[in-house]
């Protein structure tokens, strides 16, 4: 078979979605080495997005599809055409678009419908787009794929969508992501100014990520105790940010937030690896990759209450209500202050994170498209 994956995401600097698509495509061509695999963008690749410390399996291909001004309507025009001349046997949209025709059947990837359910966290236009588009690609999908339960009721309620075409394949930590020593992650510490103790968030700084409750919780921590860990901010400038940056600017703590960017896996390995506790208090995720990471890299792990969190995370995180910056410091404070607590919570993290791999979920999502390439024929 020749199979088509949206290599859209991949034109960027990876994040989210782009991991995603990347570990997939990567892990399918090596588990079906039969069959021919094309990851394909009218927006050029950027190089490190495409980049692995592995060799690229010979039945893999990134290609970038040069548009006219005809064939920039991809979705509709250029993707189509270019799948028709490619004779592909199915396509998978990883980034919840597929092509609105083309004559093979297509897998959705929906992440999450947080455009939906929290659409004061996004911009206003992408919204709109979210809103006018995906019942489309929701209907055209001959099959759809979503992270967590969670999410697959959410699809399931918000589109009435039919549960046998929604199918469940979690996500996982990248195998880079493993336990370093503190010597090995000194100069990612020196080159930011991270001292020995410091609590940890990554991911993208937009609101729905929930910061705010994060710097009050450690505001909390500075009046009520004696600790003193920094705060480090791993993660690029997202939308609607800032309010937070207008909270940090006058917080009794603003000299003690380090605020890094978006840092590379090594980078990140060696934050995940070496911090006191890693906190994600989204108010909303469809899985939440960044705690599994963490808990991959032996940190303590506390999430907010989201579904999908919980869901993924299971027992090897601590969980608080998103919005209880109170409840918040006082599990920072537990872990930080109770060695046994925190080491058995360590050992639950690694132990739940590794229920997880990229090779499971390419396996599952090649079961997804002969399933799909089934009912095509029916």
């Amino acid at each position: 078979m020749k199979i088509g994956i949206d290599g859209i995401p991949l034109s960027a600097a990876k994040t989210g979605v782009g991991h995603y698509t990347f570990e997939v495509a990567r892990a399918l061509a090596v588990a079906q080495p039969q069959e021919e695999f094309q990851v394909v963008s009218q927006i050029p690749f950027v190089a490190a997005a495409i980049e692995s410390t592995e060799p690229t399996p010979g039945n893999l291909a990134f290609i970038h599809e040069p548009v006219n001004a005809f064939t920039k309507h991809w979705w509709t025009l250029g993707l189509p055409i270019y799948m028709r001349r490619n004779s592909f046997d199915l396509f998978h949209g990883t980034n919840y678009d597929v092509p609105l025709w083309g004559g093979v059947p297509t897998v959705l990837t929906i992440h999450d419908l947080s455009l939906f359910l929290y659409a004061e966290t996004h911009e206003e236009r992408r919204v709109k787009r979210a809103r006018r588009r995906l019942p489309i690609m929701v209907r055209l999908a001959t099959r759809i794929i979503v992270p967590t339960e969670s999410v697959r009721s959410e699809v399931c309620e918000h589109f009435s969508v039919d549960t046998n075409k929604v199918v469940v394949i979690p996500e996982a930590p990248r195998r880079c992501f493993h336990p370093v020593g503190p010597e090995s992650a000194r100069e990612v510490l020196n080159r930011f100014g991270i001292e020995d103790s410091f609590v940890l968030y990554v991911g993208a700084i937009e609101p729905r990520k929930n910061l705010i409750t994060l710097v009050r919780a450690m505001e909390e921590l500075y009046t009520d105790t004696t600790l003193r860990p920094q705060l480090v901010i791993a993660g690029p400038k997202g939308w609607l940010s800032d309010d937070l940056f207008a909270h940090v600017a006058t917080s009794l703590i603003k000299d003690r937030i380090v605020l890094t960017g978006y840092l590379g896996d090594d980078d990140l390995r060696a934050l995940y690896s070496t911090c006191s506790v890693m906190c994600y208090p989204a108010l909303y995720e469809g899985a939440g990759l960044p705690p599994l990471e963490a808990m991959a890299c032996g940190a303590p792990v506390i999430t907010s209450d989201a579904r999908a969190v919980v869901e993924m995370t299971g027992d090897g995180a601590m969980s608080v209500a998103a919005m209880d910056h109170r409840g918040l410091a006082q599990s920072i404070v537990k872990l930080l202050s109770t060695a046994s607590e925190r080491e058995a919570l360590v050992q639950r993290g690694l132990k739940r994170a590794a229920q997880f791999t990229w090779e499971r979920a390419a396996a599952e999502t090649y079961e997804t498209y002969l399933a799909a390439i089934q009912a095509n024929q029916k």
